[in-house]
């Protein structure tokens, strides 16, 4: 098959995947704290479907997998799906995106069943901020998986979203906590995608602003050469000190130009950007036997309409329809 590539030359070779629209806490950037409706279950891909899409994803030169929320580890078996995508050979990575609330229970398997990757959100490490920030008690849980995570050998990736009035301050000692334990942080720009729509560019932190910030406190920071360009973080070291920092400066300075991302929601659609607002709708075909031509063509129509940027700050902007809990982070 053809590899997919669009318009603009950008050669696809990633796929996120949404296993779930819930999620055990309430995030300010993401989720409202008033009632929210969550899919039925009988409207999720099942694992058997998701599985046998990524082995046709594969053929179009898809390798990497990475599985988000919502929250992962809130649906039954995850280890399951590991399993199955492990299975699929042209699969070089499976990674996963958690809140770390629950990795600690579920570790083992997802470790036994093929899992290479594990990013973590950390957005402070006080339980006071952790409660104003998510709504939810919880820190010491989100410690407890970044532990455990390190303890089965990976090297988790911790993910830092800013928010100006909450947790700014909360940066050094992100950094600090990072570098003791050999890890990385990487500070994610407060995007438009919160449910509330309460956005607004005064509580964005910038990459910019938050690079000087840190300065003061570890001294100059070295641009570190990007391999893969593909790769969303620019990272940064400190000269004279050990450890790194990544920036993902997805509003102020996007790497749209690099993109190589699909999505597939929680309830089979696909996606060819976090911030658009078309859908093709996957899980219908997948559910109709001999569909494989019409998936082909929805996969191709998807990358072939694909933007060349999001268009944050451009005048006709208008956020998605979907908040990020239902798109996959």
């Amino acid at each position: 098959m053809n590899q997919l590539i669009d318009r603009f030359g950008r050669k696809h070779r990633s796929l996120r995947i949404s296993v779930t629209d819930r999620c055990n806490i309430r995030c300010q950037y993401c989720m409202s704290d008033g009632p929210l409706e969550f899919l039925p279950k009988k409207q999720l891909l099942t694992y058997e479907e998701i599985a046998s899409f990524c082995q046709l994803m594969t053929r179009f030169g898809i390798t990497r997998l990475r599985l988000t929320g919502g929250e992962p580890l809130v649906r039954g078996e995850l280890s399951t799906l590991v399993r199955l995508l492990r299975q699929i050979p042209a699969v070089e990575s499976i990674a996963m995106t958690t809140n770390g609330m629950l990795l600690d229970q579920h570790l083992e398997t997802l470790k036994d069943a093929g899992l290479d990757q594990i990013n973590i959100s950390l957005d402070t490490l006080s339980e006071t901020t952790f409660r104003k920030l998510s709504r939810r008690d919880g820190i010491e849980r989100v410690l407890a998986g970044i532990d455990a995570a390190i303890a089965h050998g990976y090297r988790p990736r911790l993910n830092t979203v800013l928010l100006r009035d909450l947790n700014f301050e909360d940066a050094i000692g992100l950094v600090e906590f990072a570098i003791e334990r050999g890890l990385v942080v990487r500070f994610i720009e407060f995007m438009p995608l919160d449910s509330d729509r309460q956005w607004n560019g005064s509580q964005m932190v910038s990459g910019e602003e938050l690079r000087t910030h840190l300065a003061t406190r570890f001294g100059p920071m070295i641009p570190i050469d990007r391999k893969d360009l593909s790769r969303p973080a620019r990272d940064y070291r400190f000269e004279g000190l050990s450890g790194s920092v990544g920036f993902i400066d997805s509003v102020s300075k996007p790497f749209c130009a690099a993109c190589d991302r699909l999505r597939l929601t929680a309830d089979g659609k696909l996606r060819n950007c976090l911030f658009g607002n078309d859908e093709w709708n996957i899980g219908e075909v997948l559910r109709t036997q001999d569909g494989e031509n019409e998936l082909i063509r929805l996969i191709e129509e998807c990358v072939a309409n694909k933007f060349a940027a999001h268009g944050i700050g451009q005048p006709q902007f208008a956020p998605p329809e979907r908040a990020m809990y239902q798109i996959g982070g």
